[in-house]
C-alpha cells in the first residue's frame, strides 16, 4: 500500500482512540494523520508513533488534501460532514448508522463482502457492532448450507453506550454494594447487577412493531451484507453489566443438513473467526477472554433437535475493536 493522508473524525472518543491504536499496531501506511473532534476537544494532544499530535476542531475545510476519512463522531456529524469530505475528494469510512441502509452506500465487513467496496461512491459504511460479530460467523455457514432463519439474543456490554454509561455502571455498582442510593442519568433502569432488554436509553427507540432500533438494524444490515433478503432474522438485544465485548446466543435453521462437527470444521478455516469449543474442559468464548482481540470467537456449537437442520452457537466479539475501529481500518487497507 502506498502512504495515504488520513483524517479521523471523532478522534478523542473511545472508538477514535482505538482507531489510533490499530493504525499503529497494523503499521498502516500514513503520509499524514489529522485528528479532529468537536470544539471542546480542540488543542488536546495525543501520542502516536512517538510523536505528539494536536486535535483540531472539525470544520468544512478539514478535508482538503485528505485521502481517507475515518468517521466516528455520531450520526448527525456524519450526515453533515461526510458529503463535504466526499466533495473534497476524501473517501469516508463511517462508523455510525447514518449511511448504512442507503442503497448507494456499501455496508462492509471485509471478511464477508469485501467486493462491495468497489462499488462505493465516496462513502462506505461500517455495520452495527452486534451485526459484525454475527455475520463473520454466519457467512461461511450460510455459504455451505444457506441459512433460512436466525434467532439471536445479544448480551451487549455497557461500553457500547459510551464512556459516561460505563462510568455510571461502575459507580452504581459501588453504590449498590455499599447499600447506598444512586441517581442514574444514562440508563432508564439499573444497569448494576441487572439486564435491560433495550438498547437505547429512550422510549422512542421502540418502533410500532415492538422491536427496538438496534434490533431493526440487525435485521436489515444482516440481509444487506449477506445480499440475501430471504434470511429471516429475529433479534432481541439486551444491555448487560459487562464492560467490554458483546456476546450473542444464536439459533440457526438451514436449508441443508449441517452437523455441529461440520460447522466447527468450516469455522476453523473461516477468516476472522476463532473456534473455542470444548465442553469437557468448560472452554467457550468469554467477554474477558475476547476483549482486545480481533476475531469473532464462537463456541457451544450444537445441534438444535427442534428443527430439521438446526444449530445453536455462542458468539463473542469486541464491540470497540472488531465491532467498530478494526473493521474501519480493514476497509481503509482495502481502499
Amino acid at each position: 500500500m502506498s502512504p495515504r493522508n488520513v483524517i479521523i473524525v471523532g478522534s478523542t472518543g473511545a472508538v477514535g482512540q482505538e482507531l489510533l491504536r490499530i493504525l499503529e499496531q497494523r503499521e498502516f501506511p500514513l503520509k499524514n494523520l489529522k485528528l479532529t473532534a468537536s470544539a471542546k476537544s480542540r488543542g488536546r494532544t495525543v501520542k502516536f508513533r512517538g510523536e505528539t499530535l494536536k486535535v483540531e476542531e472539525l470544520k468544512a475545510d478539514s478535508f482538503a488534501g485528505q485521502d481517507i476519512g475515518l468517521f466516528s463522531a455520531g450520526g448527525a456529524v456524519s450526515k453533515e460532514f461526510a458529503p463535504v469530505a466526499v466533495k473534497a475528494g476524501c473517501v469516508v469510512v463511517d462508523n455510525t448508522s447514518a449511511w448504512r441502509m442507503d442503497p448507494d452506500v456499501p455496508l462492509v465487513v471485509p471478511e464477508v463482502n469485501a467486493k462491495a467496496i468497489a462499488g462505493h461512491r465516496g462513502i462506505i459504511a461500517n455495520p452495527n457492532c452486534s451485526t459484525i460479530g454475527l455475520v463473520v460467523v454466519l457467512k461461511p455457514l450460510h455459504d455451505k448450507a444457506r441459512c433460512r432463519r436466525c434467532v439471536v439474543t445479544t448480551f451487549q456490554s455497557v461500553s457500547g453506550a459510551g464512556a459516561r454509561a460505563l462510568e455510571e455502571m461502575i459507580e452504581e455498582s459501588k453504590a449498590v454494594l455499599a447499600g447506598k442510593e444512586y441517581r442514574r442519568t444514562i440508563f432508564p433502569h439499573p444497569i448494576a447487577f441487572n439486564c435491560i432488554p433495550q438498547i437505547g436509553q429512550k422510549k422512542e427507540t421502540f418502533q410500532p412493531s415492538g422491536y427496538t432500533d438496534e434490533e431493526t438494524k440487525m435485521i436489515q444490515e444482516t440481509k444487506k451484507i449477506l445480499e440475501d433478503d430471504t434470511v429471516r432474522v429475529a433479534p432481541t438485544c439486551v444491555r448487560v453489566p459487562v464492560m467490554r465485548c458483546h456476546s450473542e446466543s444464536v439459533n440457526l435453521e438451514f436449508s441443508k443438513p449441517i452437523s455441529a462437527d461440520r460447522a466447527r470444521e468450516i469455522l476453523r478455516s473461516a477468516p476472522g473467526v476463532r473456534v473455542v469449543d470444548d465442553p469437557s474442559k468448560m472452554e467457550y468464548p468469554l467477554a474477558t477472554m475476547v476483549a482486545g482481540k480481533d476475531e469473532s470467537f464462537v463456541g457451544r456449537i450444537r445441534q438444535d433437535p427442534t428443527v430439521e437442520y438446526g444449530l445453536h452457537l455462542w458468539i463473542v466479539s469486541d464491540n470497540i475493536r472488531k465491532g467498530a475501529a478494526l473493521n474501519a481500518v480493514q476497509i481503509a487497507e482495502l481502499l
